[in-house]
């Protein structure tokens, strides 16, 4: 029932057999120091994109360093020039309910009352926009103020992202960067 093989039949198997665990395990070693390489040249290409050096476009190019200016960021006014007419526009005290979390987790209403004033450079507003377009800078301020929560307004950060989000909207509604900067002269959550 049983075949017995010969032992020449065996070594020749063996001889073989030999050949095709080496091609293997070299196609395998081979793969894995390629995904390896890979993955390293992907994290670094990664992580410098992510932070952007200013250097970068000297890297690429190979010209030497390069003197960049500091660019505003979108919501950042640009400096005034030498001949601003700075204005200040005060805005009537605005009261909002803002959703709040209790000490037990439920969502609750509170009252905030936020009294404002925005300060724009009248020589870069020379249509008058920004005088004209007050009724709906204030609805405008008023529609993201019925959105903020407490936490958002928790801190320095809160404080400065809510500065920020209502002097981009002023500047979005004037249609120029006119608006400079705007001042919360009061700000109380019930």
């Amino acid at each position: 029932m049983f075949k017995k093989k010969t032992v020449l039949g065996t070594s020749a198997a063996l001889g073989t057999g030999d050949a095709e665990p080496k091609v293997w395990l070299r196609r395998r070693s081979v793969a894995i120091l390629g995904v390896a390489v890979l993955s390293i040249v992907a994290l670094g290409g990664g992580l410098l994109v992510a932070f952007k050096p200013p250097s970068l476009p000297a890297l690429l190019n190979d010209d030497g360093p390069e003197m960049t200016s500091a660019s505003a960021s979108p919501d950042e006014a640009p400096p005034l020039p030498a001949g601003a007419n700075l204005m200040v526009m005060p805005f009537d005290e605005m009261i909002v309910n803002i959703t709040a979390t209790s000490e037990s987790g439920r969502l609750t209403s509170r009252f905030m009352k936020v009294d404002l004033a925005l300060v724009y450079d009248q020589a870069q507003d020379e249509t008058g926009l920004v005088e004209a377009r007050h009724i709906y800078m204030r609805d405008a301020f008023q529609d993201y103020l019925r959105q903020v929560t407490d936490r958002d307004i928790e801190g320095t950060l809160g404080l400065v992202t809510l500065k920020s989000e209502l002097l981009r909207r002023a500047r979005a509604i004037a249609g120029s960067n006119a608006p400079h900067e705007l001042v919360i002269l009061g700000l109380v959550v019930q």
